[in-house]
């Protein structure tokens, strides 16, 4: 069942970034303490949190589109490997 394969795999991409997110939190952090420019981490932020909307989710017909799908430039190493 592919719309259960989808929500799975949401479900994935929401667990991976949880611990993304945080680290970049105390980046961010330490960017405001030090006068540091925050648009890089704001910029990874928004990317982990667009991730479970990305359109190809949607578009995946087929397992392998979807577990293809999975972005390691953001989330790191695929749970599917």
């Amino acid at each position: 069942d592919m719309a259960k394969a989808k929500e799975i795999h949401k479900n994935n991409i929401r667990a991976a970034r949880t611990p993304l997110l945080a680290a970049l939190d105390i980046e961010f952090q330490k960017a405001l303490e030090t006068g540091v420019s925050t648009t890089d981490i704001v910029s990874k932020k928004q990317a982990l949190r667009d991730a479970p909307a990305d359109s190809s989710i949607a578009s995946a017909d087929t397992e392998a589109k979807l577990k293809s799908q999975w972005n390691t430039a953001i989330l790191g190493t695929s749970p599917y490997s």
